[in-house]
């Protein structure tokens, strides 16, 4: 990685690009006060990196991958008191960006912390986020880099096309970068890192009739 830090202050003119970048800051913060103050439920952004990202509607195959997965999640996440999931328009603010993924988990002990008229979060447990064409690179770079140096424990990438998830962890509470992914197809089951006792079979978030055998198993 490189220091930043040491390369400027190597520079004779350290003074004046420190000067520039407080005031390139400065001016970022004042967007996104500006960005929270107009993001509505109604509309789907993210602030990354000094930039409003406007998201288009989802596709069939993106819900429904919402549906199935947060239908055995918050399930088995009510039944056994862990915490909270939450979907879509959960606005996570982390040190300089504001994200809207696509599904976390929130542990208890986090979750009691929220008040009822909260509208803004800190880093979750867990974190799920949907592949398209349009933010594909930005799930596995800026964001998967974001989320570990926050301490999300653990990283769901799910491409809804290939039907398979990417799964990113990290091991100590120190870490700030996940372990290469593993990967999940179709007929393998995937046990999550963070939510203890919480497998599945990948076909679950893909297959209506996988999904019910599924929760059915979660009931018992």
């Amino acid at each position: 990685m490189i220091n930043y830090v040491e390369k400027i202050l190597a520079s004779p003119d350290a003074f004046e690009q420190i000067a520039k970048l407080n005031e390139v800051l400065l001016e970022e913060k004042k967007r996104r006060h500006e960005f929270r103050e107009w993001v509505s439920p109604g509309v789907k952004a993210e602030f990354i990196n000094g930039e409003i990202v406007l998201h288009s509607p989802v596709k069939k195959r993106h819900f429904s991958v919402t549906d199935l997965l947060s239908s055995l999640l918050s399930f088995y996440v009510r039944i056994n008191k862990l915490g909270r999931v939450a979907t879509e328009k959960a606005m996570i603010a982390l040190t300089r960006n504001d994200y809207e993924p696509d599904l976390v988990f929130f542990s208890k002990e986090k979750y009691d912390t929220f008040t009822d008229d909260q509208m803004l979060f800190p880093a979750p447990d867990f974190v799920v986020e949907i592949l398209s064409k349009k933010t594909a690179a930005r799930d596995r770079g800026l964001k998967k880099q974001d989320y570990a140096a926050h301490g999300i424990k653990e990283y769901w990438i799910i491409d809804p096309n290939q039907r398979f998830i990417e799964q990113y962890v990290l091991l100590g509470d120190h870490d700030t970068h996940y372990l290469p992914a593993r990967t999940f197809y179709f007929s393998d089951y995937i046990e999550s890192w963070v939510i203890k006792g919480f497998a599945i079979p990948v076909a679950a978030i893909f297959d209506e009739a996988a999904n019910v055998e599924a929760l059915q198993e979660l009931i018992k």
